[in-house]
C-alpha cells in the first residue's frame, strides 16, 4: 500500500509540481492550500508524512500553527516545513513547533524525495519485529524502538521521531561524547548541522517538563553531547 504524503502549499504550482513529483515516485499524494482545509482533512485522516509551507495564504504564520495542531494529532508523525523563509528565527521555530525537518524552496526535488526516504525509513525501522537490542533501559530512561515510545520514570516523554533517534544514539553509549556530525549519522538525522542544537534544546524541556530535576544530556563544549553515565 503507498505511503500518504500530504502537501499544503497556496502557491498552485509549487504544489503542482510536488505532488507530480512524488506520485512519480509511487506516493499517494494529498494536497491542501490552506491551513483550515488540511487540518479538517487530517482530523478525519492522518497522512505517513506531511509537508507544509509557513505562509498559507492570509496566513503569515498558518503553517506554524498547522504544525502544532497536527502535533497535538500525532506525536510521531513525519513533518517537514518546506518554505522560501531561511531566516534562523524561522528555522528555530520550526523545530520548537516539533517538525522532523526544515527546507527551503531553493532544494532540488531529488534532495527532498530523500529526505522524505529517510524520514521514511526511520518509520520502519521503529515497526520491525522487537528484539531485547530495542529497548534501552538507562536508569529512569527507557526507549523503545518498536513502538517509538520514550519513558522516564514509568512517564511518557512525547518525542518527534528526529528527537526519539537523537536520544537513542546518545543513551546506547552512556558517557560517550557525540560530535554533532556522529550524532546526525548514528542517529539517520536529516537535519542541517545548525539545527542540532535547537533540537537538544528541545529534548531538555521536554524532559523536564516529566521530572525537573532532569540533566543527563550534557553538553561539551567545542566537542558534542553525551549522555550522563549513572
Amino acid at each position: 500500500m503507498p505511503r500518504r504524503i500530504a502537501i499544503v502549499e497556496d502557491d498552485p504550482a509549487i504544489r503542482a509540481n510536488t505532488v507530480d513529483a512524488l506520485k512519480k515516485h509511487g506516493y499517494e499524494v494529498a494536497a491542501y492550500a490552506g491551513r483550515a482545509e488540511a487540518l479538517a482533512a487530517f482530523r478525519l485522516r492522518l497522512p505517513d508524512l506531511a509537508v507544509i509551507d509557513i505562509g498559507l495564504g492570509d496566513e503569515f504564520d498558518g503553517g506554524f500553527a498547522l504544525c502544532r495542531e497536527l502535533r497535538a494529532l500525532s506525536a510521531g508523525l513525519p513533518i517537514i516545513f518546506l518554505t522560501a523563509r531561511d531566516s534562523d528565527f524561522d528555522v528555530v521555530s520550526g523545530l520548537r513547533m516539533g517538525a522532523d525537518d526544515y527546507l527551503t524552496k531553493d532544494i532540488s526535488l531529488p534532495h527532498l524525495l530523500a529526505r522524505i526516504a529517510a524520514l521514511f525509513r526511520r518509520v520502519d525501522l521503529a515497526r520491525e519485529p522487537q528484539q531485547a537490542a530495542d529497548v534501552i533501559e538507562r536508569g529512569a530512561l527507557r526507549l523503545d524502538a518498536q513502538r517509538f515510545a520514550a519513558t522516564w520514570g514509568g512517564a511518557p516523554v512525547p518525542l518527534t521521531l528526529t528527537e526519539f533517534w537523537m536520544v537513542h544514539t546518545l543513551a546506547k553509549f552512556p558517557g560517550h561524547v557525540k560530535q554533532r556530525e556522529q550524532l546526525m549519522r548514528d542517529a539517520n538525522l536529516v537535519v542541517d548541522d545548525g539545527t542540532i542544537t535547537s533540537h537538544i534544546k528541545r529534548l531538555r524541556k521536554k524532559f523536564i517538563a516529566v521530572d525537573p530535576a532532569f540533566d543527563h544530556i550534557d553538553t561539551v563544549y567545542g566537542m558534542g553531547y553525551r549522555w550522563k553515565a549513572e
